[in-house]
């Protein structure tokens, strides 16, 4: 069993930063592929980032490419997302997930690739 914890959503204007967090418990997490997903009112829940286990190969939405920066800290079990020039647009429950699949480049988009998914933070972007 794995659990995802998300933390470090909030209000924010536009033009600014803010660091998200994904701790995880329960599975060896330095092996396994974590990526981050969105879901703004009305929407379906889209991908925004991916990270694969220890060799630390990234993919990103267009939408995202060049202001947001995934990374992780596998001997704290923990995967950050860095958003800077922050949009209006970016507002959304942001969650993060943990696939038990091997990482594929152009594939880790796919919400089913995921099996385990946290209960999202949610950040606020004003104008």
């Amino acid at each position: 069993q794995v659990q995802l914890v998300e933390s470090g959503g909030g209000l924010v204007q536009a033009g600014g930063s803010l660091r998200l967090s994904c701790a995880a418990s329960g599975r060896t997490f330095s092996n396994y592929p974590i990526g981050w997903f969105r879901q703004a009112p009305g929407k379906e829940r889209e991908f925004v980032a991916a990270i694969s286990g220890s060799i630390g190969y990234t993919d990103y939405a267009n939408s995202v490419r060049g202001r947001f920066t995934i990374f992780r800290d596998n001997a704290e079990n923990t995967v950050f997302l860095q958003m800077n020039s922050l949009k209006p647009e970016d507002t959304a429950v942001y969650s993060c997930a943990l696939s038990p699949t091997r990482w594929a480049m152009g594939l880790m988009t796919s919400r089913s690739r995921y099996t385990y998914w946290g209960q999202g933070t949610r950040v606020t972007v004003s104008a």
